[in-house]
């Protein structure tokens, strides 16, 4: 019966025959550091050329003795041993001795490529698009196996609604950056209102689709903003400069994208308390001119200024009687002294010449005093009317503006809307349902009208192309 051995054993084995091997130890390896990662025991990473990659370790005794400090995309010659780390079954390369020989060809790739499209203009703030506040769809180009999709619809069910429309694409490997860029291109034809582009973390290999020329040009000419999520927070590409924003992870792009549901709902609070708050300002003012008006317009007010009118009419009318006296007892005055001195032919001469005199000046006495009796009586009767036109006319004005805020306050309410012949559909739960794709065939909806409301059970539905 053949030898039954457990896993454990068969990877002692193997790691055995590593070690016995010469031609699997005391080697000089080329290639160039990839993925590295810094921990306490050591530095784990990967070394790479153009057509493999085999994972490395060089450990904290040995970092001690090289005179530098190795870095991503390091080119390197590694001395070292092929050894395998049993609990995990995984082949790896012991370094010992660490001399470098230059930067690697894909990161001397990745900053030729990104001054050249930086150069054209590519990368400008100016042509950044702002991203919609509220979007109901949103289309994202990744692979349809992976997690980014998950991490997205699971993300978006805790924030504002909206649709979630998948254009499956390859995000590593040969024919990756085609496939993205057909995707984009797809989205471009629907009607979403934005994209997100993007895959989870990894290596400068994996996430070489993301730094193609094919693939920022794609970004760069799509009608609909782009927003880009490829790795994580310290992974940066192409796709990241020319996106319209970038996100450090796909949960984190659905973040920035879909608004918090308390969040709204927060800010609409504040709206209403803003809106009250104006609206009772509003009146306060109102009420206070109309306090003011009344004191100053009141019927009492009205009646003390027609008398004060009425005093100074008297006043003018005691000082043109006080003239006319004064002027008749002058003539008289006169009259009598010539009396005295001439003699009574020539006195009745005089008497006759100053008679008419005196009624000529009685006449224009006379004149003069209903004249200015005319414009006190003119006076007392604008006094009289100036109140009533006056308290009609900011009557008027404030009816005006009282029907003015009363409309504006009638447009807020949202009842309104179904009186125009809307209706507005809910789930039993009492929210508002705005997309086919929240309804299953079998639920129990609430169609609320302008009048009333009624239960209705879905049998079918249709998507709308």
């Amino acid at each position: 019966m053949p030898e039954v051995i457990s896993v454990t054993e068969l990877n002692t084995r193997v790691s055995e025959l590593f070690s016995k091997s010469v031609s699997l130890n005391d080697l000089w390896v080329s290639g160039e550091i990839s993925g590295l990662k810094k921990y306490p025991s050591g530095y784990y990473f990967s070394l790479k050329d153009t057509n493999s990659v085999i994972s490395a370790v060089i450990f904290k005794s040995a970092l001690s003795r090289l005179g530098f400090e190795p870095t991503e995309n390091m080119k390197i010659r590694a001395f070292g041993r092929v050894a395998l780390y049993v609990p995990r079954g995984q082949y790896q390369f012991i370094v010992e001795v660490i001399e470098k020989s230059g930067i690697g060809d894909r990161y001397l790739a990745f900053e030729a490529l990104k001054k050249k499209l930086g150069e054209e203009g590519l990368f400008e703030q100016s042509h950044k698009r702002i991203l919609p506040a509220y979007p109901k769809k949103i289309g994202v180009v990744t692979s349809q196996s992976g997690a980014v999709i998950h991490d997205i619809i699971t993300t978006s069910a805790s924030r504002y609604t909206a649709d979630i429309v998948l254009a499956p694409a390859m995000v590593q490997g040969n024919g990756a950056a085609q496939s993205i860029v057909a995707g984009i291109e797809l989205l471009n034809k629907s009607d979403v209102d934005v994209i997100i582009v993007g895959r989870g973390g990894g290596s400068i290999e994996d996430l070489w689709a993301f730094n193609e020329e094919i693939v920022a040009r794609a970004i760069y000419n799509s009608k609909i903003p782009v927003v880009s999520a490829v790795g994580h927070e310290t992974d940066f590409t192409i796709a990241d400069f020319v996106a319209d924003a970038r996100a450090p992870t796909p949960t984190g792009a659905a973040a920035i994208i879909l608004r918090d549901k308390s969040e709204i709902r927060s800010e609409l609070q504040g709206y209403m308390t803003r809106l009250n708050r104006a609206i009772g300002s509003v009146m306060d003012g109102m009420k206070h001119s109309f306090q003011l008006l009344d004191s100053k317009l009141g019927l009492q007010s009205a009646l003390d200024d027609l008398e004060m009118r009425s005093m100074m009419v008297e006043e003018l009318s005691k000082t043109a009687e006080s003239s006319i006296i004064a002027s008749f007892k002058d003539m008289k005055n006169q009259y009598t002294s010539v009396d005295a001195r001439l003699r009574p032919s020539r006195a009745l001469e005089d008497i006759n010449g100053l008679k008419t005199t005196v009624e000529a000046s009685l006449e224009r006495i006379q004149a003069s005093s209903k004249h200015i009796m005319d414009i006190g009586t003119t006076r007392l009767q604008s006094v009289s009317e100036g109140p009533e036109k006056a308290i009609a006319s900011i009557l008027k004005k404030s009816e005006q503006e009282l029907d003015s805020d009363t409309k504006q306050l009638e447009g807020l309410n949202p009842s309104n809307v179904l009186t125009r012949g809307y209706s507005m559909i809910t789930d039993k739960g009492g929210r508002v349902l705005t997309s086919i794709g929240r309804i299953k065939v079998g639920d129990s909806i609430i169609v609320r009208l302008r009048d009333g409301s009624a239960e209705a059970d879905i049998t079918s539905k249709e998507l709308k192309e």
